[in-house]
C-alpha cells in the first residue's frame, strides 16, 4: 500500500485520484471486432467466444427449465431466506418510486401531464466471473417487473462446467425471469444489441461489468440501443473523522477491494490516528480473506489521504465522484447537503456499503469511473419512458394562440403559425 498523503494541494487531485485503467490501447477495437462477428455470425460467434474466453463448449445457449428447477434445489434454505428478505426490501424501495400522473393547467383551457410507459424489451447483464452476482439479478429484475417490461432477457457467463451458478438462476426464477442465456462479456452485450438466433434484440441494456462490458455497452448506444449507465469496476470512498471505527472502515474498504483487480478504494481521514489504525486493520483483515490476492492488487492502486476537515474531504470526494461514499463521521446527516457527486451514500458507523449491495433496498447498479457527476444509479425510472400529453380546449387555444403565432413567425416557420391561425379563424367565424 502507498504511504499516507497529507493535505494534498487541489492542483494535485487529478493525478492523485486517477483510476486504474486496463492496459490495452485497442480496447474499443477489440470490442468492435466482437460486435461485428456476433452481428454477422450470431449464435456461432457466441459459442466461439464462450470457448475462447470461458473455456466451455456449449451446445445450447439457453438455460432450460430443468436447469432452473435443479438450481432451486441446490440453493440452501438459509440463502433462499436471505434472498427473500432482500427481495422484499428492494421491492418496497422501488415500488415507492412509482409516480402518479399530475395534470397541470398551465393556462386556462391548456392542460399538460406526463405518462409513464415501460420499456418493452430489456436485457440484464449479470457478471459471473470471479464473483457470481446473483444480487444484481434482484437489483435489475425487480424494478423491471414493477415497471411492467414485457420481455426481460438475462445474460450471464457460464461456469467451467457449462452451467450457471445456482443462486443466479434461483434469483432470476424468483423474480419471474425465464429467458436466461449462458453468454458473458462483450459478446453478450453484442447479442442483446443485434439479436441472434437464440437471443432477442432488446431496447435497453442494464448491468455492471468489467471494462470490456462497459465499452461494449457504450458501443451499443451507436446501434440505437439504450443503456442504464457506464457501470464499470467497483469503487468506494470512505471519509472518517475521530468518531470513526477503524475496524469498520478497513472492512468497508476491503469489501470493495475484493471485487476485482481493477477496483479502487479511497480513504480520507481527518484524524491521523484513525488513518494509521485503519491501515493497520487493513493489513490484518486482508490476510483472512479468501480473495486476498485480488484485494492486495487493488490496494496498490488505492489512496490513503489525510484531510484538514470533513468539508475538505467532501470537496475531494465531489471531485472524484465515487460510486459509493461512506461518511463515517459524527452527525453525518449534516453533511449530505454538501455532497454533489456520488452514486450512493452511506451514513454513519453502522451503515456498511455491503448493505446497499444486498438488502437495504437501494439499488447497487451505480455510476463508476467519475460518471456520478452526470448519471444516476438504476431506479424504477430507468425501466420506463416518460411521455408528455396535452389537451387544449377552444378557450385554451384562444388564450395562447397569439403567443404561438408571434413566436412561430419570428422563427420564420409560417406553417407552424398557420396551424394555429386556421384554428383561431374557425373559432372567430363560429365554425
Amino acid at each position: 500500500m502507498k504511504n499516507i498523503l497529507k493535505y494534498p494541494a487541489k492542483n494535485t487531485w487529478e493525478i492523485l485520484l486517477q483510476r486504474p485503467v486496463l492496459e490495452k490501447a485497442n480496447l474499443r477495437n477489440t470490442v468492435q471486432e466482437i460486435f461485428s462477428e456476433v452481428r454477422n455470425a450470431g449464435d456461432f460467434a457466441l459459442k466461439k467466444y464462450s470457448e475462447k474466453f470461458d473455456q466451455v463448449n456449449l451446445k445450447n445457449l439457453a438455460v432450460s427449465p430443468e436447469e432452473i428447477e435443479f438450481a432451486t434445489k441446490e440453493v440452501s434454505d438459509e440463502l433462499k431466506n436471505a434472498i427473500a428478505q432482500a427481495k422484499e426490501n428492494i421491492f418496497k424501495f422501488h415500488f415507492a418510486q412509482k409516480e402518479k400522473s399530475v395534470e397541470i393547467e398551465t393556462t386556462e383551457g391548456v392542460v399538460c401531464w406526463r405518462e409513464s410507459r415501460p420499456i418493452e424489451k430489456v436485457g440484464l447483464y449479470i457478471p459471473g466471473g470471479t464473483a457470481p452476482l446473483f444480487s444484481t439479478v434482484l437489483m435489475l429484475a425487480i424494478p423491471a417487473q414493477i415497471a411492467g417490461c414485457k420481455e426481460i432477457i438475462l445474460c450471464t457467463p457460464p461456469q467451467k462446467n457449462g452451467t450457471i451458478n445456482p443462486a443466479i438462476l434461483y434469483a432470476a426464477s424468483l423474480c419471474g425471469v425465464s429467458k436466461i442465456f449462458k453468454v458473458g462479456g462483450a459478446q453478450a452485450i453484442a447479442a442483446l444489441t443485434f439479436g441472434t438466433e437464440s437471443i432477442p434484440k432488446v431496447d435497453k441494456i442494464f448491468g455492471p461489468g468489467n471494462q470490456y462490458v462497459t465499452q461494449a455497452k457504450q458501443l451499443a448506444t451507436e446501434y440505437n440501443v439504450a443503456i442504464d449507465l457506464p457501470a464499470g469496476p467497483s469503487e468506494v470512498l470512505v471519509i472518517a473523522d475521530e468518531s470513526a471505527n477503524p475496524t469498520f472502515c478497513a472492512a468497508d474498504l476491503l469489501s470493495q477491494a475484493e471485487h476485482g483487480t481493477d477496483s479502487q478504494v479511497i480513504f480520507i481521514a481527518t484524524d491521523e490516528q484513525i488513518l494509521e489504525e485503519t491501515l493497520a486493520e487493513i493489513e490484518k483483515q486482508v490476510l483472512e480473506l479468501p480473495r486476498r490476492e485480488i484485494a492486495k492488487i487493488t490496494l496498490n492502486s488505492s489512496q490513503f489521504i489525510l484531510a484538514k476537515s470533513v468539508e475538505q474531504a467532501i470537496e475531494i470526494s465531489n471531485f472524484y465522484a465515487p460510486e459509493h461514499l461512506i461518511l463515517a463521521v459524527d452527525n453525518p446527516r449534516n453533511y449530505v447537503c454538501k455532497i454533489t457527486n456520488a452514486g450512493s451514500v452511506f451514513l454513519g458507523n453502522y451503515t456498511p456499503e455491503a448493505a446497499g449491495d444486498y438488502a437495504s433496498g437501494t439499488n447497487h447498479t451505480l455510476p463508476t469511473n467519475g460518471f456520478a457527476k452526470n448519471y444516476s444509479g438504476v431506479s424504477l425510472d430507468s425501466f420506463v419512458k416518460k411521455m408528455t400529453v396535452q389537451e387544449i380546449s377552444k378557450k385554451g387555444i384562444l388564450k395562447i394562440g397569439k403567443t404561438i403565432e408571434v413566436m412561430a413567425e419570428a422563427e420564420g416557420l409560417f406553417a407552424h403559425k398557420n396551424a394555429v391561425s386556421l384554428r383561431l379563424k374557425s373559432l372567430q367565424n363560429g365554425i
